[in-house]
């Protein structure tokens, strides 16, 4: 069955191969980013399959107008992307509140607008999907990017309350956990970092940009593969909560969920001896 997919970020990079993967498979597509023109550079003119459309996810007023001209277009929206985003990269103690702002702006209020407007939309149909994008780092917390993780944290909890809230409505939830793909997240138009410098992170400050300066191209994940993957979850009955993509991202999610159990089993018997004495 031909589906409407409602997609985020789709002017460049995973969005870009996102709405390139589900026109493949046959179905629609409303292809969102900044400028609707960049869209339609990427992804070609608008079609009877293909509709794209200006929105920043920071604009409330611009959310509610994409998701309007999706339903007019195409009479609905069957699989939302929370794709837009970036990374902040830098120690804490550099970063600036204004750098968190803008880091939770995109990353996850973003997500929150562009859900509160579709889910009117899914609701009234009794389906749906949603697909979160988060990262490696938003299960496990990485030096040099702590603004990004807790924003990435953050999305994973967001999603998991949702998928139990929406559940009776037939609207499912997947986290999309990649490790690093060759998309354009560690070019210049993806990363930004903090404004403040502080003597005693210079060193270790210069040895991290060169890390990820070295990394960009060379990243072992296949953005069009992690797309193709996508399209497949949407025609499974019931799609899981996570799905964590690359070998790299799979063997960091294992080594992390094995140091929490090990954790929790040394301090079991101390967790638990802080419930009360409920008698009396």
């Amino acid at each position: 069955m031909q589906k409407t997919w409602f997609i985020t970020g789709a002017s460049r990079g995973l969005g870009t191969h996102i709405a390139l993967a589900a026109l493949r498979a046959g179905d629609r597509v409303v292809a969102t980013g900044r400028k609707r023109e960049n869209v339609n550079a990427v992804l070609g003119p608008d079609s009877d399959k293909l509709l794209a459309v200006s929105l920043d996810v920071t604009d409330a007023g611009q959310v509610q107008a994409a998701v309007d001209a999706a339903v007019a277009r195409f009479g609905g929206i069957d699989v939302l992307v929370n794709n837009a985003g970036y990374g902040h990269l830098g120690f804490f103690e550099e970063n600036t509140m204004e750098d968190v702002e803008a880091q939770f702006d995109t990353n996850l209020y973003g997500a929150f607008r562009v859900t509160w407007a579709a889910l009117p939309v899914m609701r009234a149909a009794g389906k749906g999907q949603i697909f979160n994008l988060s990262s490696l780092g938003g299960l496990r917390g990485a030096e040099f990017g702590s603004l990004y993780c807790a924003t990435k944290f953050a999305l994973e909890g967001f999603s998991e309350a949702l998928a139990a809230e929406l559940k009776p409505f037939g609207i499912s939830v997947t986290i999309i956990e990649p490790g690093p793909f060759r998309t354009d997240f560690l070019t210049r138009e993806s990363l930004r970092l903090g404004g403040k410098t502080i003597a005693d992170y210079d060193e270790r400050r210069a040895a991290q940009q060169a890390s990820f300066e070295s990394r960009n191209g060379f990243q072992p994940g296949n953005p069009q593969k992690l797309a193709d993957a996508m399209v497949l979850l949407t025609r499974e009955a019931e799609p899981p909560m996570r799905f964590i993509a690359g070998k790299m991202a799979v063997d960091g999610a294992d080594a992390k969920f094995k140091g929490m159990l090990a954790e929790l089993d040394r301090w079991r018997d101390l967790g638990v001896s802080t419930d009360g004495d409920m008698e009396g």
